[in-house]
């Protein structure tokens, strides 16, 4: 019995940092011919954003990171997904509250940070 409740409690401590991990959506904005991955967290709807970019005179480039800007910034907790639109064209990608209903479109502005658009109905 004893050891039957310590594999439970191993299983139990082991379990924990899975119920934790996965906080983060990831999704590459539709455009074609950018290479840009959106993350949110989806407990506080945060929205930042990463791309590939080169640098002079190195065989490997770097990664090029947005925070979070206007809009883009932990919000009231909830449950937020990315949903990309099926617009080739589109750099921004939209950010949903599923116990809401509410959507922002969310996109980097002046390639210096992720904003979005208030949400709305």
């Amino acid at each position: 019995m004893r050891a039957a409740i310590r594999l439970l409690s191993l299983g139990a401590a082991l379990a924990a940092p899975a119920a934790l991990a996965g906080n983060y959506e990831f999704l590459a904005a539709p455009q074609t011919d950018l290479n840009r991955v959106f993350r949110l967290d989806r407990a506080s709807g945060e929205v930042g954003a990463c791309q590939y970019g080169l640098k002079e005179g190195a065989a490997v480039g770097v990664t090029l990171c947005y925070p979070p800007g206007e809009g883009a910034k932990a919000g009231q907790f909830s449950e937020y997904a990315l949903i990309a639109s099926r617009h080739t064209g589109e750099g921004g990608v939209f950010r949903v509250d599923l116990r809401s209903g509410q959507m922002s479109i969310c996109f980097v502005l002046n390639e210096s940070s992720v904003v979005c658009t208030p949400p709305a109905k």
